[in-house]
């Protein structure tokens, strides 16, 4: 073979070699490449799984511990919801709201439910009708709110339940509630000739006539006594009397009874009412003041008869103390709103 053909097949030779080098070269690239893919795509599914995973997680972690911010953030991103971070801080807020307003050992009404920050109980006299609820007995923490039938209300909304004697029938409603506490307090005190409440009709049922022995005698619209009973002071004939006054008194009476007072001025034994019927009547049981700014409680008796017992406040459920600031009108407690002003003061400790 001649040179000059000896050197074309060694050029040839060169060429294609180094054309199987670079094809060789560039199969490895792709297959290298393609299990980096593939190794991502793997990463990626593993990621998306432990993602949901954590994310779990941090919804355990939030609702035992609302520090987790990355966690808040994160969920924050997520249109204009509440995120679970400061649905976690509210909860924490109210728990702790709770814990440092209601004492669940207290068995007073005093003692149950302590004041808000920096307020103080104001001052009422030893024998007052303020005394006398701050120390009335309730019963034991978280106790159900029962009918005159002895089954539990349903939607309870009590913070506490009163210690106070119900009858099995349904007479005991929201006017005669507040009535009785007058009653009660003044029976306690050496006030009992105080005791009288009018009927619907205008007709006064008072204490000293019931227990003398007289009765009423009731003839379509006209009420009047009558010699019908023996003379007796018991617990048993305060009981009769009492329910008589139920049966022929409302909200309607008690509306009459009472006169309108600025909220400034508000203190125990006051109540919101709308005479009707129905109507509705709730009764402020204890005040505190902060910085000459009052904060009240309010209890109640409803339909059917129930035992009387504190409310809470729906805007912050932990704390059932309604401050003087935001009351406005329509004024809404947990199960009826009063349209319009009606604070009033009931008539029968005028003059005390």
């Amino acid at each position: 073979m001649s040179s000059n053909k000896r050197r074309i097949v060694i050029i040839i030779l060169i060429v294609l070699m180094g054309a199987f080098i670079v094809s060789a070269l560039i199969r490895g690239f792709d297959h290298d490449g393609h299990n980096e893919g593939a190794t991502d795509t793997s990463v990626d599914a593993v990621n998306n799984s432990g993602a949901s995973h954590e994310s779990d997680e941090a919804a355990g972690n939030i609702e035992s511990a609302s520090g987790d911010q990355n966690t808040g953030e994160a969920a924050g991103n997520i249109g204009n919801a509440p995120n679970d971070q400061e649905v976690a801080e509210a909860d924490q807020e109210v728990t702790e709201a709770s814990e440092s307003l209601i004492d669940p050992d207290g068995d007073t009404l005093k003692t149950r439910i302590l004041v808000p920050d920096g307020y103080e109980r104001t001052d009422e006299e030893p024998s007052s009708l303020g005394e006398f609820l701050r120390n009335y007995k309730v019963l034991p923490d978280n106790s159900p709110v029962l009918l005159f039938d002895g089954t539990a209300k349903p939607h309870d909304n009590a913070v506490c339940v009163f210690d106070m004697y119900l009858s099995d029938n349904d007479l005991q409603q929201c006017a005669d509630s507040v009535m009785r506490v007058y009653a009660e307090y003044m029976r306690s005190c050496g006030k009992e000739d105080k005791i009288a409440f009018h009927f619907v009709n205008g007709f006064l049922c008072d204490w000293s006539s019931y227990k003398s022995g007289k009765r009423i005698s009731v003839s379509g619209n006209d009420v009047s006594w009558t010699d019908g009973g023996a003379a007796s002071d018991s617990d048993d004939v305060f009981e009769k009397y009492l329910e008589t006054v139920y049966m022929y008194a409302s909200t309607l009476s008690l509306d009459k009874e009472s006169r309108s007072i600025e909220l400034s001025d508000i203190q125990i034994g006051d109540i919101f009412i709308k005479g009707g019927s129905p109507g509705h009547v709730v009764m402020v049981v204890d005040t505190c003041v902060k910085d000459g700014k009052k904060a009240f409680l309010l209890a109640q008796g409803y339909m059917p008869a129930q035992q009387f017992h504190v409310l809470e406040n729906e805007s912050h459920r932990a704390d059932p103390w309604y401050y003087e600031d935001e009351i406005t009108y329509p004024f809404t407690t947990p199960e009826y709103v009063f349209g319009e002003p009606c604070l009033k003061r009931p008539v029968y400790l005028a003059g005390d």
